[in-house]
């Protein structure tokens, strides 16, 4: 078993605080890096010790694998949670942490290449038994080739950045005649966001949910589902309201769907945490999309409903430690729904209230006074209520948006509460395009 006294946390924000507080519930020192726009962050007020890694593009700093490791050994960290986003799912990384005996919380190298490479996963799952959409069997990076398998696939089809996630670079197509832009849009757009220009191809469905499925695994091999979440409700494919467990999900097909990220998890040796996202045609029929190997944002609904700390899971994997509990452990108890909270404008927080109180969570790295830079993601806060029934959690989750207060900046709250009143959303009657079609007539 692997001695474990310091973690480096290669990240910022609201994720980086929630690795520092696991770090401290297990007694292990917590070291922060920091860009320059960073410096002043709550994460780096909490931690034990704290590095300046660059300067505030996300490139030169949190980007930047050969300053992140030197950070490590300057501190003398033996391990290093790169949370998510960033370099989380970079097989680089994860092999220089290898290669300088830094023990990296997550997947190892192969496995996070394996399943970073988008048309690779989807032929490991095959091999596995698991259902995944028509297309998508081979990369590309030239027009005329990814012309050629639309026409073979058939229009609709997704256009997606093989390295991609987030929503970069992906593109819904209707018809030949717009594949030449998109799909110029789009890889300039993967490029960009992850040096890559591979792209694939992928059946659209038009009308499916976003159901993802939470596991966990040790060094022992032993593989958990830990539960499911409903991410249906995204804005150009970004998450913004996240639910669990998720309720237009017959039992015996989410039964199914946990024994094959299960099966799946263990034929490629996964080890840690991670996702398995799958698309719900209709109530019987799932497909495979893509597997995240690392922490989700959305893992408190997960936590909540498990009643299981995953980022503490982590760490103790890490070092070694079997899973303290098998399959049949897992049960879902009550419901618990997530609200992104997005800072729409960079600046100085002037004022701030976060709800507290029974069945309501909040994880962000806000404090008032706090500066909140422009050179990042939007997301500055989670807001998660927790309950008996999903009734009860969306009537928490409005009380609690209406009395956050986030002064100096806009954000989304508003839009938020306007969205849990929507008649379709409180039936749940939505699919992934419902919330686009929604802000398009209003």
């Amino acid at each position: 078993m692997l001695i474990l006294k310091k973690v480096l946390v290669a990240n910022r924000g609201e994720i980086a605080v929630r690795i520092i507080r696991a770090c401290h519930n297990l007694g292990l020192k917590a070291v922060a890096v920091y860009s320059v726009a960073d410096k002043n962050s709550l994460h780096v007020q909490l931690a034990d010790e704290a590095i300046c890694i660059g300067p505030a593009e996300p490139n030169k700093s949190y980007l930047n694998i050969r300053e992140i490791i030197a950070a490590a050994e300057i501190t003398q960290s033996d391990a290093i949670h790169p949370g998510y986003g960033f370099l989380s799912e970079n097989e680089e990384f994860a092999k220089k942490c290898e290669d300088e005996k830094i023990t990296f919380i997550g997947p190892q190298s192969r496995v996070i290449a394996l399943m970073g490479e988008k048309a690779r996963a989807r032929e490991t799952m095959l091999k596995a038994g698991v259902p995944v959409v028509p297309g998508g069997d081979t990369e590309f990076t030239d027009l005329i080739s990814g012309s050629a398998f639309a026409k073979k696939i058939g229009f609709p089809v997704m256009l997606k950045a093989s390295a991609g996630g987030g929503g970069k670079g992906m593109r819904v197509i209707q018809s030949a005649e717009n594949f030449s832009k998109e799909f110029g849009l789009a890889q300039s757009e993967a490029q960009h966001a992850f040096n890559d220009n591979h792209m694939y191809l992928e059946k659209y469905l038009p009308h499916p949910r976003h159901i993802e499925v939470q596991i966990i695994a040790d060094h022992q091999g032993n593989v958990t589902a830990v539960g499911e979440r409903d991410c249906t409700i995204q804005q150009h494919h970004q998450k913004v309201i996240e639910e669990a467990p998720a309720i237009a999900l017959p039992e015996k097909t989410r039964q199914r769907m946990f024994a094959v990220s299960v099966k799946a998890a263990k034929e490629i040796g996964y080890v840690g945490a991670g996702t398995m996202e799958f698309l719900l045609d209709d109530p019987e029929h799932f497909y495979f999309m893509e597997m995240n190997t690392r922490i989700q944002v959305e893992h408190p609904v997960s936590e909540l409903t498990s009643g299981l700390d995953l980022v503490e899971l982590q760490l103790l994997i890490a070092r070694g430690e079997p899973l303290p509990f098998n399959q049949e452990y897992i049960t879902t108890n009550n419901f618990a729904l997530e609200c992104r909270i997005n800072a729409l404008t960079a600046g100085k927080i002037s004022a701030l209230h976060l709800p507290s109180g029974y069945g309501i969570r909040v994880d962000t790295g806000l404090y008032q006074g706090y500066i909140i830079p422009p050179n990042y993601d939007s997301m500055v806060a989670k807001i998660i209520t927790f309950g008996p029934s999903r009734k009860k959690a969306i009537t928490l989750m409005k009380t609690a948006l209406d009395e956050a207060v986030i002064s100096g900046v806009n954000t989304n709250l508003d839009f938020l509460v306007q969205l849990l009143n929507e008649p379709d959303y409180i039936e749940n009657k939505t699919d992934i395009n419902w919330l686009d079609k929604l802000t398009a007539t209003i």
